[in-house]
């Protein structure tokens, strides 16, 4: 028969709790010190291995659930990560204890630097979440890579909040941030943070070039950058291409310059000396952003031509 005395006190249930919770606090904490320890001593692909085989399990022991946001997946920058990166700049504090400046000999001012394994905490419609950025570094006999990415935790019982709200959110918020601190950049295609600001004068309306061909640039400009729906509906993809001859001096890199002013759009560098074959280039093409504009200079310098005239296939080259 049952009976209240066979009922544990209210005494012995928080004690049976406190050292439940304890004890799951000491696991957290262990396995998250292991973890820390073996994204400093294990290479990069057994990490990634480790993680797939016991990533699951350890989140079933956990009432929380956390994204991983790569920089890049094999050659394509991850939008996501881009965004997040510009986000929480917005959120470091400048009061904090250990912050990590930065402003180039071009820059207007002073940026926040997300350190490695700095902790970043936000609130979304009642959801507390932490962002870190984790760094792994790989070797090999001819170069090191180092491979970033941004974990995101949180309450798992939120996960459909954080994946349909949360980072929809961050996404807009970043493109916003941008659009405030609007300021051109010259970048070397392929390479990584490798930027500075554009601070080339040359606009439309300094620069020297016919007036009606000038009007008809922009007008050009104009069409493209108001149709990529249309360009999105016939199926074909958003580009335009210029083609810019002449000897040196007579304003390429000045068109060039006004373009990108007057687009607001970044302009990557392509080397063509740097490849070897079409692989080479498909894998640089996908680290260039859209809404920029790629410039190839001395093409004919750079490659074998074919002479077509009166039918003369031959090829010659044109390496100066």
């Amino acid at each position: 028969m049952f009976s209240l005395s066979d009922v544990p006190s209210t005494t012995a249930i928080l004690s049976a709790y406190t050292a439940f919770t304890a004890t799951a606090y000491l696991i957290r904490t262990i396995l998250t010190e292991l973890k820390a320890l073996a994204n400093q001593l294990l290479p990069v692909d057994l990490l990634e291995k480790l993680s797939s085989k016991f990533g699951v399990l350890i989140c079933n022991f956990s009432s929380q659930s956390t994204l991983v946001i790569d920089e890049q997946n094999g050659y394509t920058p991850n939008e996501i990560f881009e965004a997040s990166e510009i986000y929480l700049r917005t959120k470091l504090k400048p009061a904090a204890g250990w912050l990590k400046i930065f402003k180039a000999p071009t820059d207007k001012s002073i940026s926040f630097i997300i350190s490695r394994d700095e902790k970043i905490s936000d609130s979304f419609g009642g959801v507390e979440l932490v962002w870190e950025l984790r760094v792994t570094s790989s070797s090999s006999s001819e170069s090191s890579t180092e491979r970033r990415s941004f974990e995101l935790s949180f309450n798992k019982k939120f996960s459909e909040i954080v994946i349909s709200k949360y980072i929809p959110f961050v996404l807009e918020r970043s493109k916003a941030i941008e659009e405030e601190n609007k300021c051109v950049k010259l970048k070397a295609i392929g390479i990584y943070n490798d930027e500075i600001n554009m601070e080339h004068p040359s606009t439309f309306e300094t620069l020297a070039m016919d007036p009606e061909l000038k009007k008809e640039i922009i007008e050009d400009l104009d069409r493209f950058v108001s149709r990529k729906d249309y360009y999105r509906r016939v199926g074909k993809a958003w580009k335009r291409g210029y083609l810019l001859y002449g000897p040196p001096g007579t304003g390429k890199s000045s068109l060039i310059a006004a373009m990108a002013n007057y687009l607001k759009f970044n302009i990557y560098e392509l080397d063509l000396s740097r490849l070897q074959n079409n692989s080479d280039l498909q894998q640089l093409l996908p680290t260039t952003k859209n809404r920029s504009i790629l410039v190839v200079e001395d093409i004919d310098c750079s490659i074998d031509l074919q002479n077509r005239n009166n039918g003369d296939y031959s090829k010659q080259n044109y390496n100066q």
